[in-house]
């Protein structure tokens, strides 16, 4: 089976049919060469004859993938998803307690991600694997299946929050109008998606600002809860451990908790951008 460009270059996901370039000659890249057990991941990009390149080119540095990764953790998810994980549990210590196991459980599917993206060197983070684990309808289905619900609807929160909160100062005595936001929120996802199709440098220009704003925010929820607790305000621990135990309220919270921290799989769609992956 081959997969190929619109160059003319064809490459080969198996052992005994090397990629060939359209004037004849072998041409091997870095994620057919993975694939096979060979290359490292830090190959250089190879060239057809005519001097079309055949592997996207090795732009983002180890800052720029911290930044990705940050990013897209830290996303609207962390703002929203404490009021939902609260008000299922009705619970400080169990609220803490799910945090706790998300982010447990998030870390090991980052670690599983990580072994995965140095191992198979390939864009395309869930589709890649499971095109090398499962074969090509395994692929297929998860790619439109991601494209057509997953990623719309995802895209959709986070740009519905976003223009939830942007509009907010201005409408002070009620909540933005429903119109309003929804615009907002069209005219964003459409803003960034012309500057992802545009240019890499300055889709990670404003990837690195948006992270920097968000972590800003974090910190001062972080200094304000300190504040308050040195002046002795503990009255939200008090009982902490009574609330609402039921099974699918549980099951919700964890829902809630989970969103809060996907993200930790993104960098793995852009591993042959990455100039030195296994960093």
């Amino acid at each position: 089976m081959t997969e190929r460009y619109a160059n003319g270059v064809s490459t080969s996901l198996v052992h005994n049919s090397p990629p060939v370039a359209s004037n004849g000659s072998v041409a091997v890249t870095d994620a057919a060469a993975t694939l096979n057990g060979h290359g490292n991941g830090n190959a250089a990009m190879p060239e057809s004859d005519d001097g079309d390149k055949i592997v996207l080119k090795r732009k983002l540095t180890l800052m720029n993938g911290v930044a990705i990764i940050v990013g897209t953790i830290i996303g609207s998810g962390i703002f929203i998803a404490p009021t939902g994980v609260f008000n299922y549990t009705e619970s400080v210590g169990s609220s803490l307690l799910i945090w706790a196991a998300c982010g447990i459980l998030s870390t090991i599917g980052a670690l599983c991600y990580a072994e995965l993206g140095t191992s198979i060197t390939r864009s395309g983070g869930d589709y890649a694997y499971l095109l090398v684990a499962f074969g090509p309808l395994v692929g297929f289905l998860r790619l439109w299946i991601a494209l057509l619900i997953i990623r719309p609807t995802t895209q959709t929160i986070v740009a519905l929050t976003f223009a939830q909160y942007a509009a907010k100062p201005f409408f002070e005595d009620c909540s933005p109008p429903e119109s309003a936001v929804k615009i907002l929120a069209a005219i964003c996802l459409c803003l960034l998606t012309a500057i992802n199709c545009l240019s890499v440098k300055w889709s990670m220009k404003v990837q690195d600002i948006f992270t920097a704003g968000k972590l800003l925010a974090l910190v001062m929820i972080i200094l304000a809860g300190l504040y308050y607790l040195a002046l002795g305000r503990f009255e939200n621990f008090e009982n902490a451990w009574e609330g609402n135990y039921d099974a699918g309220n549980i099951g919700f919270a964890f829902y809630s908790g989970l969103f809060a921290f996907g993200g930790w799989n993104y960098l793995n769609f852009v591993t042959e951008e990455l100039q030195d992956p296994y960093k």
